[in-house]
This record gives structure tokens, C-alpha cells and sequence, in this order.
């Protein structure tokens, strides 16, 4: 049972710290200067945008997520989260750029050794490694436990193993140096935890190659495609955690929640802006759109829903960097990224009606927030997914008022 204080404790600040709010600041000015005028394009041609990347480097927000002595700011999921939520306004793809320090190395942070902490983070936090991470498979989505790539001992070496099967829907495939991968180290037909394990498995290793790259309705310019392993060869050392350790996956997505949440508000807060700014201007029936009340109610609604989103995703962020993302604190954790998901939705939603006609034109970027924020419910975790752990949290009294 999780108890009010026990919630409560990382979350009772409702003032961001001094050292957040300068990073938010110096995220927001960045957001506005670069990745705003290059959004358009981005989502157009689909190229990846390497000079984001280098904004974002020299900017120092690779190793947001990243302790202090790992190269890394340690600004943790919280600082993480308020610096995707300022660029998630203008573009989800450049947010998902930053979501991509935290997804893979996330494991590694959580039950990596120091070797494996020294070799793989401070790259990543310098921009001169990037990685992506492997656990969804054709067949075993949501369901990951029917995923059928396998792990089988190393006969030539002891300890290690050799990895053969395929990864699909990975962000971030095509750009990254390493992956973090789970396998069937079990027997292949196993639905037990203990069949999985969490490998690192380096981009220039033989057997390794990228498949098919997947043709997306939004959020372009990160490649999404298939991992393929062959006979990879993983060593012993790079076995992350505990051999059967598949916990480790749910500890890390359960602490990725309030990432995926603010990829959400952002793209919110974007859109009502947009459209406000529109409705202010745009002239009808002898007025403006914004002086019928019915307009205003409608967006009084989703400013609402945005600052809701963001109470929950911000304590979400408090839990996730005070070490809470374990069963207890599921609920909270989910509730954050299917609020703002779903926001997301709504909000992309009513910006394109606010505009009407235009709004579904390629002339405004409503239309681009409409088909990015789909990707949202459905990344991570689906909505129905997070509405399943949120209610057994009620049924097994983890998220209790009593």
C-alpha cells in the first residue's frame, strides 16, 4: 500500500527550482530560435535533422538524464521532461531526439555495472554516441513477453551469448552506435520474466544490420525501423543486470512515463497557442472567432487539461529521479503519460477545428500536431495499456485514498 506521504513527498514543491527554471528558460529561447523554423521541413522531407542535434549538443542537453560524474548535468527525468516539453511545442520529432538519451541508456542507469556506466553513458552525453532501444517485435507488442528473439549460451566463450532475431518500431534505428536489447535467454515458448535478459549490443559488432525503415504518418525525421541480429556474438560484460532480469524493462519504461507525458503537454501547449493566436485574429460574423464564448470555453478546457497533465507529469519526473518507478508506484506514473497522450490528442484536435479549413491544410502546422500526437498513445506503452495498470494499481490498493 502506498501511503499520502509517500506520494506526496517528491511533489509538494509546485515551484520549479531556480536551477529548472534557467534550464527551461535557456530550452525555451532554443526551441523558439532553432527547431520552430525548422519544423515545416523536417516533417516534409524526413531527413534527420543533424543540426538540431548539434543545437542540442552544444547546448549540453544529450546528458540531462546523465549523473554529474558521468560527463552528464544530472538533471534527471525532471529536467529531461521541462526541456522535451519546451521543444515538443514546435516539434515532436527534434523531442523524441532528446527522449532517445534516457530510453536505452535508461537500463543501464537503473542496473548497469560502473564499466558498462563508463563505457556507454558519457558518449551519450557528449553527442558522439547515440543508441536506441530494442524490445517490440512484429508479433509481440504489447505483448512482449511473446517476443522471439533468442540468447543462447556462447559455446567459444563462457558467459557470453549469441543473440539471433529481429526488433522492430525502433526510434532511432538507423542514427544510433549501440542498442539496448532483450532476448529469450529462456526456452523460447516461456512466458516467464526469468526468460528474458538485457543485453548492450554495440552497431559495428558482426551480424548486426539495420532492415527496413518504416514509412510514418507523423513525427519524421527519426527513423523508425527494424534491428536485425544474425549470430551476434554479445559478451559477458555486456549483459545488463541479472541474467532472466526482464523486470528491468518494466522498470525502465515504468520510469520513462513522465518523458513520453511531456512529449504530450508540449505538443499541447503548442497547438492551443497557435490556434488562440489564430482565433484572436481571424475575423467572422462582424467579430472575431474569439469573441464567441463557446470558442473560449472550448479552449479554457484544454488549458484545464494542460495544467492538469503537467501536475502529474512534473510529480511523476519528482518520483521517477527519487528512485520510484517499482509496482507501487505504477499508477501515478502511468497516469501521467495517458493523460497527456491522450491530450495531446484532444488538443491537436481542437486546434484544427478552431482553424477549420485551414487547419487541415499543410499551410499550418495543426495539421502536423494532429497526425504527431497519435504516435503518443500508442508509444511506450498503449493508452489501453496504461488504463490496465492505473486500474489494477485500484484493485491490488497501490492507489488508495483510504
Amino acid at each position: 500500500m502506498v501511503g499520502a506521504d509517500a506520494v506526496a513527498s517528491p511533489a509538494m514543491a509546485f515551484e520549479l527550482s531556480e536551477e529548472m527554471q534557467a534550464l527551461q528558460s535557456s530550452v525555451r529561447k532554443l526551441a523558439r530560435d532553432k527547431v520552430k523554423p525548422r519544423a515545416a521541413e523536417i516533417d516534409r522531407t524526413g531527413e534527420y535533422p543533424a543540426d538540431l542535434f548539434e543545437a542540442f549538443r552544444d547546448a549540453g542537453l544529450l546528458g540531462l538524464c546523465i549523473p554529474e560524474e558521468l560527463g552528464g548535468s544530472g538533471a534527471g527525468v525532471l529536467g529531461l521532461s521541462i526541456a522535451i516539453e519546451e521543444v515538443a511545442k514546435y516539434s515532436n520529432t527534434a523531442a523524441l531526439m532528446l527522449l532517445l538519451t534516457r530510453l536505452p541508456t535508461g537500463p543501464v542507469l537503473i542496473a548497469g555495472s560502473e564499466d558498462q556506466k563508463r563505457r556507454y553513458l558519457p558518449p551519450i552525453a557528449e553527442g558522439t554516441q547515440r543508441a536506441a532501444f530494442g524490445l517490440s517485435e512484429p508479433q509481440a507488442g504489447s505483448d512482449v513477453m511473446g517476443m522471439r528473439t533468442r540468447a543462447l549460451p556462447d559455446p567459444d566463450r563462457p558467459g557470453g551469448w549469441v543473440l539471433t532475431g529481429t526488433k522492430c518500431w525502433m526510434s532511432g534505428v538507423r542514427e544510433a552506435d549501440w542498442y539496448t536489447v532483450f532476448a529469450k535467454t529462456g526456452d523460447p515458448q516461456s512466458r516467464a520474466h526469468d526468460s528474458v535478459t538485457a543485453f548492450i549490443v554495440e552497431r559495428r559488432w558482426e551480424g548486426v544490420s539495420v532492415g527496413r525503415t518504416d514509412k510514418k504518418m507523423g513525427v519524421r525525421g527519426v527513423d523508425t525501423g527494424e534491428l536485425l541480429l544474425d549470430g551476434v556474438r554479445v559478451p559477458p560484460e555486456n549483459v545488463i543486470g541479472e541474467v532472466g532480469g526482464f523486470r528491468l524493462a518494466m522498470l525502465g519504461l515504468n520510469s520513462m512515463r513522465p518523458v513520453v507525458a511531456a512529449r504530450g503537454i508540449g505538443l499541447a501547449e503548442g497547438a492551443l497557442m497557435y490556434a488562440t493566436d489564430y482565433v484572436r485574429q481571424r475575423a467572422a460574423f462582424g467579430k472575431t472567432i474569439a469573441d464567441f464564448q463557446g470558442i473560449r470555453w472550448e479552449i479554457a478546457k484544454c488549458a484545464v487539461d494542460i495544467e492538469a497533465a503537467r501536475l502529474l507529469t512534473y510529480r511523476a519526473a519528482a518520483m521517477s529521479d527519487a528512485g520510484r518507478f517499482h509496482k507501487g508506484d505504477v499508477p501515478f506514473l502511468s497516469m501521467a503519460k495517458y493523460y497527456a497522450a491522450e491530450l495531446a490528442v484532444r488538443a491537436s484536435g481542437l486546434a484544427v477545428q478552431l482553424l477549420g479549413a485551414a487547419g487541415y491544410m499543410e499551410d499550418h502546422p495543426t495539421e502536423m500536431w494532429y497526425r504527431d500526437a497519435r504516435q503518443l498513445t500508442i508509444v511506450e506503452g498503449t493508452s489501453q495499456i496504461q488504463l490496465d495498470l492505473i486500474g489494477r494499481g485500484v484493485i491490488d490498493g497501490d492507489l488508495w485514498w483510504d
